[in-house]
C-alpha cells in the first residue's frame, strides 16, 4: 500500500458527506438531549424532598464560608475558624425557623377574633352578587356542591406536608454540619482541580460569586421594603404588622412573584379588621413601594446582579417550583446559576449564549469568576502557567484537616 494512501484519513460515511447529513446530525444530538434533560428533570421532582434541603444548605455554606478565611488571615486557628461558621450557620437557621414559628402562632391566635367579620363580609358579597343577577339559591348551590371529605384529605395532606417538613428541616441541619466542615478544605481541593479543569473551577467560582451578590442585594433590599412596608401597616393599623414584614422580607427572595405572595395575606387581614378601603390601601402602598425600589432603585444601584434576563427570573422561578416545590422557588436564581456555569460558563463555544442569558449585548461580567480571583469558597486560586509541552502533573493533595 502506498504511503500517501496510509496516511490519508479514513473517509467520511455517505450520510455525513451528504448536504443534509450535519443537519441530521445534530438533530440526533438535539433530541437526545432534550431526551437526557426529561430524564433529569423527571428525577429532580422523584426526589425534591431531598435535592430542595441539600441545595438550601450548599446555598447557605457558599454564603457564610467567607467568613473562615477571614478569621484565618486574623490568625484565628483553622478549627476555631470552622466551628464559628457552623455557629452562624445554625444561628441563622434556627433564628429563622423561630420568627416563623412565632408568626404561625400569632396568626392562628388572631384570626378566629374575625369569625363574625367574615360572615358579615360573606353578606355583604352576597347582596352585591343578587345585584348583578345571581341568586343566592345558586351561591348555596355551589357551596353544597363541596364534598366535606375533601376537606378532610385537605387536612390529612397538610399534615402530611406538616410532617415531611420536620424531616426536612432535621436533613438540613445535620447536612450543614458536614458541609460546613468540609468546605474548610475545599478551596485547596478546588485549585487543583483548576489543573486540569480551569473552565469549570472558573464557571463554579462565577456560580458561587454570583449566588453571594444575588443573596446579598436581595436581603439587603428586602429588609428595607420590610421596614417600610411595616411602617405603612402601622399607620394602616393592620394587625400583626411584624409578620407580614417578615413575610415581606422573605418572599422578596422569590423574584418577580413574591411581592404578590407577600402582598396578598396583610390586604385579606386588612379587609377583615379594617374594611374595603383600607384593603386598598395596603395595596397601593405595597405596589408603590415595590415598583420604586425594586423596579426603579434596585437596577441603577446594583444592575444586573445575577446574569439573567427578567424573562429567564420568571421561568426559573415558575420551572423551579414546580421541579421542588416552595424551596425551589425560593432557590430560583441560584439553580438558574448552577445550570448556566456547568452548561455554559463552563463550555468556551457555548459561551455566545452569555449576552441572551443576561438579555445584555455584553453578556455577564465574569468577576470572581477567572482564576487568580476569589473562588467558590471563598480562597485564591492561581492559574498555572501554560505548559508548552505535555501538562505538568498535579500538586499532592492538601491535608483533609483544616489549618
Amino acid at each position: 500500500m502506498p504511503a500517501d494512501e496510509a496516511a490519508a484519513p479514513p473517509a467520511a460515511p455517505d450520510d455525513l458527506r451528504a448536504p443534509g447529513g450535519a443537519r441530521n446530525l445534530h438533530v440526533v444530538q438535539l433530541l437526545l438531549g432534550l431526551a437526557g434533560a426529561v430524564v433529569v428533570v423527571a428525577g429532580l421532582r422523584a426526589f425534591s424532598s431531598t435535592i430542595g434541603p441539600a441545595f438550601l444548605a450548599l446555598v447557605l455554606v457558599l454564603v457564610v464560608h467567607p467568613l473562615h478565611p477571614w478569621l484565618c488571615r486574623h490568625r484565628v486557628p483553622g478549627w476555631a475558624s470552622t466551628v464559628a461558621v457552623v455557629v452562624v450557620l445554625y444561628a441563622l437557621v434556627l433564628g429563622l425557623a423561630a420568627a416563623v414559628a412565632w408568626s404561625l402562632v400569632q396568626l392562628a391566635m388572631l384570626l378566629p377574633q374575625y369569625t363574625g367579620r367574615y360572615f358579615e363580609l360573606q353578606g355583604q358579597a352576597m347582596d352585591l352578587l343578587a345585584r348583578v343577577g345571581v341568586s343566592p339559591a345558586q351561591v348555596s348551590q355551589a357551596l353544597a356542591s363541596v364534598d366535606p371529605s375533601r376537606l378532610f384529605g385537605l387536612a390529612q395532606t397538610v399534615l402530611a406536608q406538616l410532617s415531611s417538613g420536620l424531616t426536612a428541616f432535621a436533613f438540613l441541619l445535620l447536612l450543614l454540619f458536614f458541609l460546613a466542615l468540609d468546605a474548610a478544605v475545599f478551596p485547596r481541593l478546588l485549585a487543583q482541580a483548576s489543573w486540569r479543569h480551569r473552565d469549570l473551577v472558573s464557571a463554579l467560582s462565577a456560580f458561587a460569586f454570583g449566588t453571594r451578590r444575588f443573596l446579598l442585594v436581595t436581603t439587603v433590599f428586602g429588609a428595607v421594603v420590610a421596614a417600610i412596608d411595616v411602617g405603612i401597616l402601622y399607620w394602616l393599623a393592620v394587625p400583626l404588622p411584624l409578620v407580614w414584614g417578615l413575610l415581606a422580607f422573605l418572599t422578596n427572595y422569590i423574584a418577580n412573584i413574591g411581592f404578590v405572595l407577600g402582598l396578598a395575606p396583610p390586604a385579606l387581614l386588612a379587609l377583615l379588621a379594617n374594611g374595603p378601603a383600607s384593603a386598598l390601601l395596603v395595596v397601593v402602598s405595597y405596589t408603590v413601594v415595590n415598583v420604586v425600589i425594586q423596579g426603579l432603585l434596585q437596577p441603577k444601584i446594583v444592575g444586573n446582579a445575577v446574569g439573567l434576563s427578567a424573562t429567564l427570573t420568571f421561568l426559573s422561578v415558575i420551572f423551579w417550583g414546580w421541579a421542588l416545590g416552595s424551596l425551589g422557588a425560593l432557590l430560583a436564581v441560584p439553580l438558574s446559576l448552577l445550570i448556566r456555569a456547568v452548561l455554559v460558563d463552563a463550555d468556551p463555544s457555548a459561551r455566545w449564549l452569555l449576552p441572551i442569558i443576561s438579555g445584555n449585548p455584553r453578556g455577564v461580567r465574569r468577576r470572581g469568576a477567572r482564576l487568580g480571583r476569589t473562588g467558590a469558597a471563598g480562597a485564591t486560586v492561581a492559574p498555572p502557567p501554560e505548559p508548552e509541552g505535555p501538562p505538568p502533573p498535579p500538586p499532592p493533595l492538601a491535608s483533609s484537616s483544616p489549618e
